[in-house]
């Protein structure tokens, strides 16, 4: 019989309600078959819908805090960005309580996720991406696709951290703005498509110098562009700054061309890991009948 969970409705890398990539969270995922969650997700029809478990035995074992299953509206993926955060901030908020003072640590179908907190800010320790060279043949597709010039682009890579995208590295910051991408086309080619740019205009005194802007489009899903897109930005950063393209520490600009601010704050410490992180707000607080 379905019975009232405890639901929140999240707005995630922003502190600002309205501005980020909305995240619906079922805070007791209980006892729901794969069927119900997948249907529940389609219902809501937002980028991706979480359901909180505890953790498989294995992984409490290691210091799991609690399991997430992450669904978008066509289907499960292992990990995504976004939900990792917004789940996190959800289930703090709810009254969890992390086995370590240090850190949370989720379990999904990738693995374990640490996520840090500093102040009310969280941040995910990057999943290692994989990455290849995407063939030729695609690529030029995906560019038709997208109205890409071959000019345009500095390089491109498969990207997967349990989350696969082609990420494609342009010239120009308005380059990425000016896309208007063919999402049926992109679909039928069976990639998500992720985009990025430098932008080179004059920091103010007092913010960050780098910053990278980003558009993430993922028809593939259900989704033709992503607000905010942690997976995506998660393998970016490995590649962008072992390629030395971005520094250590830089702030991704991402939703801009459909009226939201998200902003990412990527950093990478002194043992190479790749933290990816943001701020959440919660919007609405309730129940759902599942």
């Amino acid at each position: 019989m379905p019975q009232q969970r405890p639901f929140a409705q999240v707005d995630v890398f922003t502190a600002q309600p309205y501005l980020g990539n909305p995240l619906a969270v079922v805070l007791d995922g209980t006892g729901l078959s794969d069927a119900t969650m997948q249907s529940f997700a389609r219902w809501t029809n937002l980028s991706e819908t979480t359901f909180v478990l505890p953790p498989s035995p294995a992984a409490a074992a290691q210091g799991a805090d609690y399991q997430v299953r992450i669904f978008t509206p066509g289907g499960e993926l292992p990990f995504a960005g976004h939900p990792t955060l917004g789940t996190c901030h959800a289930w703090l908020e709810a009254g969890g309580v992390p086995r370590s003072a240090q850190r949370v640590v989720q379990e999904c179908k990738v693995g374990l996720v640490p996520i840090t907190r500093t102040g009310t800010r969280l941040a995910f320790a990057a999943p290692t991406s994989q990455r290849r060279n995407p063939s030729p043949g695609l690529l030029a597709q995906v560019a038709h696709a997208l109205g890409l010039k071959p000019q345009q682009i500095i390089s491109a890579q498969h990207l997967n951290n349990g989350s696969e995208w082609l990420a494609v590295l342009v010239d120009h910051r308005q380059t990425v703005l000016q896309l208007q991408p063919d999402h049926p086309a992109l679909k039928n080619l069976g990639v998500k498509v992720g985009v990025a740019a430098v932008d080179t205009a004059p920091a103010a005194p007092d913010s960050i110098a780098a910053k990278l802007e980003v558009r993430a489009f993922a028809a593939l899903n259900g989704i033709n562009e992503d607000p905010v897109t942690g997976s995506l930005n998660a393998s970016l950063a490995q590649w962008l700054i072992a390629d030395e393209y971005m520094p250590a520490s830089y702030v991704v600009h991402q939703g801009t061309c459909i009226q939201r601010e998200g902003r990412i704050h990527i950093r990478q410490d002194a043992s190479g890991q790749v933290w990816v992180g943001g701020d959440s707000v919660t919007c609405i607080r309730g129940s759902a009948t599942l």
